[in-house]
């Protein structure tokens, strides 16, 4: 049996698939600094219900910029202008299960009174406040779970829909380079290519439309990192006033290639967002589980990828967190 129809039997999935088939208006809502996986799952899953006769609406917390231009030619994108949310029945999480982390918009989604329904592979922590979900924390990507969504639903996936799961795919496990690559990855990444999707295009789009002051900005930071545990733990810090730092685009680029160290097995990028305010993102390429440094800070995220919002001084997150991953590799 496929992974996919083990989880096809899940009782929690079967009850949100029949939540989408009974409900008619739909809002799909993504987390602040939505990624690929965010937008590709919305993209997917709007194209999905829209085939199905349902009225959908996709609104954010933030624009993810210019490299998902070809999504958006073809989904009803919005930005939270801060006041009101349009008429829905279900409201549909994607990509995330913590309310806050859909930032402004979490007040006006605690408000209304629609049913909630979280589509997502991070693990969950805190009670259960939403309605129905359909999870899997074994999946590569949330666009995975769209892509069964919808082959549940019965609708029959377009190329519009498969480029949305494609750009989930490829963000999340790093162009396929990332452990949580598997066999339905790959399989589901066949199909999208049968259906006409222009993997070089999706690469164009999401990789190589950097300003000139990307490379520089890399560099600055690279700069500053440092080793720590034998080589085993790299930090990079990145203050308000980082100078040429401050165009990055991504930070993907530093952690890949501080993770492409030898000996290096956790990267942690450490961001000022504002005075008191930090912003931890963390890697691991071993059994390293950063999912539990990032708990630590009240974060969370996957045992390789996660990231947590922190407040103190940079400089004192930053000891912080060194001295808490120095105690993981001491615990082994």
């Amino acid at each position: 049996m496929t992974t996919a129809s083990k989880q096809a039997t899940d009782p929690s999935h079967a009850r949100a698939l029949e939540l989408v088939r009974d409900s008619d208006r739909f809002l799909l809502v993504g987390h602040v600094r939505p990624d690929g996986d965010c937008i590709g799952s919305q993209g997917a899953l709007a194209r999905g219900l829209s085939q199905l006769g349902k009225d959908v609406t996709i609104v954010n917390p933030d624009d993810p910029g210019p490299m998902f231009g070809y999504l958006y030619e073809n989904g009803p994108y919005q930005v939270f202008d801060g006041e009101s949310l349009p008429p829905h029945d279900v409201v549909v999480l994607l990509d995330f299960n913590e309310l806050s982390r859909c930032g402004k918009m979490a007040e006006a989604i605690e408000r209304a009174g629609a049913r909630k329904l979280v589509v997502d592979h991070h693990p969950a922590s805190g009670p259960v406040w939403w309605d129905e979900s359909f999870v899997d924390v074994t999946a590569s990507a949330t666009g995975l779970l769209v892509w069964r969504m919808l082959t549940q639903l019965g609708v029959e996936i377009d190329q519009v829909a498969a480029a949305g799961v494609f750009t989930s795919l490829v963000t999340d496990t790093g162009w396929f380079r990332y452990s949580n690559t598997d066999v339905e990855t790959m399989e589901v990444a066949t199909e999208i290519l049968r259906r006409g999707v222009d993997p070089t295009r999706v690469f164009a789009s999401v990789y190589q439309r950097n300003p000139p002051s990307e490379p520089r900005a890399i560099a600055s930071l690279l700069e500053r990192s440092e080793y720590f545990c034998d080589g085993r733990l790299a930090v990079v810090d990145h203050p308000l006033d980082a100078g040429d730092a401050n165009e990055l685009v991504s930070s993907d680029a530093v952690l890949d290639i501080l993770r492409s160290v030898g000996e290096v097995e956790v990267v942690l990028y450490v961001r000022e967002l504002e005075n008191g305010i930090c912003k931890l993102s963390a890697r691991s390429k071993t059994d390293y589980n950063v999912n539990k440094l990032a708990k630590r800070f009240g974060g969370g995220g996957h045992v390789k990828a996660s990231g947590a919002t922190i407040a103190g001084s940079l400089h004192d997150v930053r000891q912080e967190l060194i001295e808490a991953a120095t105690e993981g590799f001491a615990r082994g």
